[in-house]
This record gives structure tokens, C-alpha cells and sequence, in this order.
């Protein structure tokens, strides 16, 4: 503890020495005899955050020198002129970014980041697109590792019959996640009928916690933000208003469409019913920008404490090690704080589906 203080004040007062020299630095540097021939290339900050957390067409994986160690995705579009066209991206880089009349849509355009081709007019248009990018071949990974988990867990048990041995290890970890989720989330909020949704709850909680996790993993072929894609998230609220809506009872539309509320809120004009209707979506909606918002905040602030490094480097010695210091150190307590995050938001979703089902449930009698 003693060091670790010695260490933060050495760190300030080096930072205010920094500072203080700084006027004095800056009238040398005005000096003609001192200036550098050679100006720093400022960190493109913006560049760095946005390609982390967003999609590609391609996966980069680091740079060894000058060479970049990439891994090219198929692309696979239709074009209503010329039809289907399937390459790998790497095309697009060896003929200048163009390749069989299509290119990535550069920064400004509504389209930016995309695969785009021009119309007989020069603009823009969007081909129907189905590539393999860089969030799905993550999910792929993804989807992949959690069969193979819950496959290797499931065949333990199915080597050792019930009563026959205690699971231990990795097998035990995740009885224990399981019994947690099914006891303490799903049997609880969604009620008698929660057998028939426990597949699906159990289902959407480890896929969003092993997304989570691949998604702090900073080297192939995990750092894939999966969970901070909005499509991705998307898909899992839609999952969960499908599951809500499509087997709820006759007691849950009625609430909707004719609530016990007094008559002139009905009639004539629908106040009740329309803004109960209206909830129909808002919950799903919540639960999709709810996880989207907290992954992709949590992806962001990691890699700005990171380019703190870069940007500080043209500052001198002094405050560049300074800046240095407090950026390791909250990456390691964000690492370790978005670690908890991703258990706590497919605890959240979960469990927050789990209630939608279960106020939806309301009045069905138990099916076994």
C-alpha cells in the first residue's frame, strides 16, 4: 500500500513538474534552430474507437512492422443489375478499393463503412448484402463455443447416472450457473409454465455472457463487440416479444385491449388500450437498447483510456508516463468492472424477459 502511494505521488508531482515546464518548453520549441523538420501524425482517436467497436468487412487482427495481419471475409451481395457476386474482401484492397463495380461508401456518406455501388446517375446504392463480415463470423465462433460447452456438459451427465457421482471442475461451475438462472430467474418470474420457456431463457443468458466475455478478450478470436452490435440485439428482443406475445393468455389481452380501469378512459376515445398496446413494444425495445448501450459504453471507455497512451506521447516524457500510469491502471479496474457487467447484463436481460413472460402468463393453468 505505502508503495503504491509513493508511486501516485510521484506520478502527480511529475505531472506537475510537466506543467509547469511546459511555457518554458514551448518558447524554446519557437526557437528556428529547434524545429523539428518532422511534425508527430496526430492518433486518430475517432478511427481507433469506431473500427474496434464497429463492423468490417474484414478481421485485423494487429501489425507486425508495416505488415497488416488481416483476414480477409467473404463478401457475398446481390446487385438488381448485375446479380450475385461472392469475393473475398481483400479484393477491394488490391484494385484500389473497387472491385466488379462495388466499394466500401466512404466517411460522410449515408452509407459509410458499407458495401455500396453507383447507378447509372453516380449514386450511391445499397445492394442486398449477406457477407460474412467481422460480427458474424464472431457470432459464429461464439455460437460454436457454447455448443461445444453445453454439449461436454450435457454428455457428463449422461455418462453418470443421476445420484451416481457429484459434478466437480468446470462441469460443477456450470450446474451451478444453470441451477441459479432456472431456481432463481426463470421459476420464480415466469411461474408454473416456466418449463417451456426455460430452453429459450437459458438459451438467451449464456449466449449474451459468452458474447460478453469473447468481446473482452483483446486478441483473435475474441475483442469482437457481438453484443454492441444493435442487429444483434435486436434479434434477442425480438426473440423475447415473440415469446411473450405469441403465448400469452386471454387474461393478458384483455388487460390490453379492455384494462379494469374507469370506462371514460376506454371510451370513447382508447386512451388505455392504445398506450397498453403501445408497452407491447416498449419493453422490447428497452431490453434491446439496454444491452447494446451498456456493451458498447463499456467497449468505448476501454479504448479511450487506452489512446490516452498515444495522445499524451508528443507531451513530453514527464506527463506521457503519468498519463501512462492512470491509463493502465483504469483499463485494469474497467477490465475487471466490465467483467462483472457482462454477467449483470445476462442476468438483466434474462431475467427482465423472464418477468415479460411471466406477466404475460398470467391466469394459464400449469401444463406439465
Amino acid at each position: 500500500m505505502k508503495r503504491l502511494q509513493t508511486i501516485l505521488i510521484g506520478s502527480l508531482l511529475a505531472m506537475a513538474a510537466a506543467l509547469v515546464a511546459m511555457p518554458v518548453q514551448a518558447d524554446e520549441s519557437a526557437a528556428p534552430e529547434s524545429v523539428s523538420t518532422e511534425e508527430a501524425e496526430p492518433v486518430d482517436v475517432k478511427g481507433i474507437v469506431f473500427g474496434h467497436i464497429g463492423d468490417a468487412y474484414e478481421w485485423h487482427i494487429t501489425d507486425i512492422g508495416e505488415t497488416k495481419l488481416i483476414i480477409p471475409l467473404p463478401v457475398i451481395v446481390y446487385s438488381s443489375t448485375t446479380g450475385w457476386h461472392c469475393f473475398l474482401s481483400s479484393r477491394l484492397e488490391e484494385n484500389h478499393g473497387s472491385y466488379e463495380g462495388f466499394s466500401i461508401a466512404p466517411t460522410g456518406s449515408p452509407y459509410e463503412g458499407k458495401l455500396v455501388e453507383h447507378d447509372a446517375a453516380g449514386n450511391e446504392v445499397r445492394p442486398f448484402d449477406i457477407s460474412i463480415t467481422k460480427v458474424t463470423l464472431a457470432l459464429f465462433i461464439n455460437s460454436a463455443l457454447l455448443l461445444v460447452i453445453i454439449l461436454s456438459v450435457a454428455r457428463w451427465y449422461k455418462r453418470h447416472p443421476k445420484a451416481s457421482a457429484s459434478p466437480g471442475g468446470f462441469v460443477g461451475c456450470m450446474e451451478m450457473f444453470i441451477m441459479m438462472i432456472n431456481d432463481d430467474v426463470i421459476k420464480s418470474c415466469v411461474g408454473p409454465n416456466y418449463r417451456k420457456f426455460a430452453p429459450y431463457l437459458l438459451t438467451a443468458f449464456f449466449f449474451i455472457f459468452i458474447n460478453n466475455l469473447m468481446g473482452l478478450i483483446p486478441f483473435f478470436p475474441g475483442g469482437a463487440n457481438v453484443t454492441g452490435n444493435i442487429a444483434v440485439t435486436f434479434v434477442l428482443a425480438v426473440c423475447t416479444f415473440l415469446a411473450v406475445n405469441l403465448f400469452g393468455s386471454k387474461h393478458y389481452w384483455k388487460d390490453i385491449f379492455w384494462p379494469d380501469v374507469p370506462w371514460w378512459l376506454k371510451v370513447p376515445v382508447p386512451m388505455m388500450p392504445f398506450i397498453e398496446l403501445f408497452g407491447i413494444f416498449t419493453k422490447s425495445f428497452a431490453l434491446m437498447i439496454r444491452l447494446f448501450a451498456n456493451m458498447l459504453a463499456g467497449h468505448m471507455a476501454m479504448l479511450i483510456l487506452t489512446c490516452l497512451v498515444f495522445i499524451s506521447a508528443s507531451m513530453g516524457p514527464a506527463l506521457n508516463g503519468s498519463l501512462t500510469v492512470a491509463s493502465v491502471l483504469f483499463n485494469i479496474f474497467m477490465n475487471a468492472l466490465e467483467l462483472l457487467v457482462a454477467f449483470i447484463q445476462a442476468y438483466v436481460f434474462t431475467m427482465l424477459s423472464a418477468v415479460f413472460i411471466g406477466l404475460a402468463q398470467e391466469g394459464k393453468v400449469e401444463t406439465k
